[in-house]
């Protein structure tokens, strides 16, 4: 495992790491879920990310659970939570200082944890104003709840924003940014952030490296049973999977998995890597149902060395889709 700056912070984070979003509760119990904890650890993951809103919570207890059992010194392992939906309430949602206040308050509880070391706002709040996300977020910091803190899917004009008034203000700024980001979902990560870079060096902890599955290759005959696309509440991605952009996607995946195979590896590996051949990534967050998906996706660690140029460039032919950028009229 090799490890990545988050940022233009000091902080450490390995490149793989470990989500719960659909696995924790949804997919797999506490004990399956220790083990593949366990299996990440091992295998030199420092970073577990979480939400109040993953199994309405319940990932957030699982998680602690594990945990507080585990033993691990708390200085060698990294463990974040996303603020927005927290209730039905109507301030028990959003990014108003009540709520995030509120919202860690109750992610720590079930964490079982004095803090977290990254906080997120999980997506930007258009009701509020971004400086009272900004001050409560550097309240949050300074009473030792969170040690750093960022977005999730924000337009770079409200990260952009939100750092202009941190600085302004003399506040802390956020330093990362957590965007779903694949072979195949390829804007934002490298055309549209890119003033963010360039002012801040934001760090960027992204999610979907496989494309919800796609990018395994699973999908090539249907939808299987025991994966998201077939659990009811998340018939919402159901997009992704069926239609004439998800043929034209499993195609593509069909045409990578020759790439895969000379390179003796699995189309899971090869999609991970790819991220991981990403400078701006400090680290991609995979999910596991089974402890062998985790141990394979730990191998994707020594396999991004055998992405070469030419590779890349073959890769590039099959996606088609390099992202577009802004015309230079100079």
């Amino acid at each position: 495992m090799e490890y990545r700056y988050l940022g233009n912070s000091g902080l450490q984070i390995s490149e793989l790491s470990f989500g719960s979003w659909v696995t924790f509760s949804d997919q797999m119990d506490e004990k399956k879920a220790e083990v593949c904890m366990h299996t990440a650890y091992d295998g030199g993951v420092n970073f577990f990310d979480n939400a109040e809103v993953y199994a309405g919570g319940n990932a957030e207890l699982l998680m602690g659970n594990i945990l507080k059992r585990a033993g691990w010194k708390r200085s060698e392992y990294l463990v974040s939570t996303k603020i927005f939906w927290g209730g039905e309430g109507i301030n028990e949602r959003g990014l108003s200082r009540k709520h995030i206040v509120e919202g860690v308050d109750n992610s720590l509880m079930r964490l079982q944890l004095d803090y977290v070391d990254l906080l997120f706002c999980h997506r930007p709040d258009y009701q509020t104003p971004i400086e009272e996300t900004v001050r409560a977020m550097n309240y949050i910091i300074n009473q030792g709840k969170a040690f750093y803190w960022g977005t999730s899917e924000w337009p770079v004009e409200s990260i952009m924003e939100a750092y202009h008034i941190a600085r302004r203000e003399h506040l802390i700024p956020p330093v990362m940014e957590q965007p779903e980001y694949n072979m195949l979902h390829r804007q934002r990560v490298e055309v549209d952030y890119i003033p963010a870079y360039d002012r801040f060096d934001m760090g960027l902890t992204i999610w979907s490296p496989l494309g919800s599955g796609i990018l395994t290759g699973k999908y090539s005959n249907g939808i299987p049973k025991d994966t998201r696309a077939s659990l009811e509440k998340y018939t919402y991605l159901e997009g992704r999977f069926s239609g004439d952009r998800a043929e034209t996607n499993i195609n593509k995946v069909k045409e990578l998995a020759p790439i895969a195979q000379e390179l003796g590896i699995t189309m899971p590996q090869l999609a991970l890597a790819w991220c991981l051949k990403n400078e701006q990534v400090s680290t991609v967050i995979t999910g596991a149902s089974k402890p062998e998906q985790m141990e394979d996706n730990l191998k994707a660690t020594d396999i991004k060395a055998k992405l070469t140029p030419k590779v890349m460039d073959r890769i590039e032919m099959v996606l088609d889709n390099q992202p577009s950028f802004p015309t230079d009229f100079r």
